[in-house]
């Protein structure tokens, strides 16, 4: 990428195999003052496309502890620029997003940034529903994703739920980014039953020491694992993104997307009464 881009921000794109979306995420990121693909191994040719797209690319290798990837390149990489934003290879910006993301960061208001995402799911673009928010633009040294001691509870070598904790003010972005994956249903599930399972052992060790984590969650957070083992806590959320956010008007990919996301709920909530019965015996 091009170091005469306007936009003084790092973009950084974690991936594994990702040669199929790669392309077309980095063909949006021109007006960036530089980009990162962070590799974990992939045996495709996406490291290729990022050296082709003049991306640079570096190597990581989990070890399951801490820190993952998105952490690691914070502590690790030496950064050209003040603001870093991360993307996942499915993330698909434009100019729009960018002019907002420029004039926001030029401001001096705030230490990060709130993103919305429109969602692509069984190939129609979602409307309507639980909008996806991420804080994924911040200062770099306003501080890292949310530390969380794991030994090997899955393959998950990205921080996936966790948050960035950081000092300062934080804004939005109302301008949305593109995600869709286009991997299909199958991989869908698949990848979410790997975040459920590793969900369900977060929602434990949130039980165990909820004083040392609960400030620095966000309200969405503390919402989900103050109800997550209640009974009616997936069919509320099923419900409220269904009924109240009008997500029947998504027509069959909004009823699909809002009943999956009740099965993964679903399953945290039982994967969590389950450890804590092993727990207690």
């Amino acid at each position: 990428m091009s170091s005469k881009a306007k936009i003084p921000v790092t973009v950084v794109i974690p991936v594994r195999n990702e040669e199929r979306n790669l392309p077309k995420c980095l063909a949006g990121l021109s007006r960036f003052a530089e980009v990162i693909v962070a590799d974990s191994g992939s045996s495709d040719h996406t490291q290729e496309i990022a050296r082709q797209a003049g991306a640079r690319v570096i190597e990581f290798r989990w070890n399951g502890q801490y820190p993952k990837k998105r952490n690691w390149v914070l502590l690790n990489e030496k950064l050209e620029n003040e603001w870093v934003l991360f993307l996942d290879a499915d993330e698909f910006v434009d100019d729009r997003f960018c002019d907002e993301l420029k004039t926001a960061i030029s401001s001096g208001d705030h230490a990060g940034y709130w993103l919305t995402y429109a969602n692509h799911f069984r190939g129609r673009r979602l409307k309507y529903g639980v909008p996806q928010r991420k804080l994924a633009l911040f200062k770099v040294k306003s501080g890292l994703y949310e530390r969380i001691e794991e030994d090997m509870w899955s393959d998950l070598d990205m921080e996936v739920h966790e948050h960035p904790v950081i000092t300062g003010t934080i804004g939005s972005i109302r301008s949305p980014i593109e995600h869709n994956d286009g991997s299909g249903l199958s991989a869908f599930i698949e990848r979410h039953r790997k975040y459920a399972m590793w969900e369900a052992r977060r929602a434990l060790k949130v039980e165990s020491a909820k004083d040392e984590v609960w400030n620095s969650f966000t309200f969405r957070q503390r919402m989900k694992y103050r109800n997550l083992a209640s009974w009616w806590f997936p069919w509320c959320y099923f419900f409220y993104t269904y009924v109240v956010r009008l997500g029947f008007l998504d027509g069959g990919a909004g009823f699909s997307y809002a009943f999956y996301k009740l099965w993964y709920f679903e399953t945290v909530r039982q994967l969590s009464l389950e450890g804590r019965s092993n727990v207690a015996e």
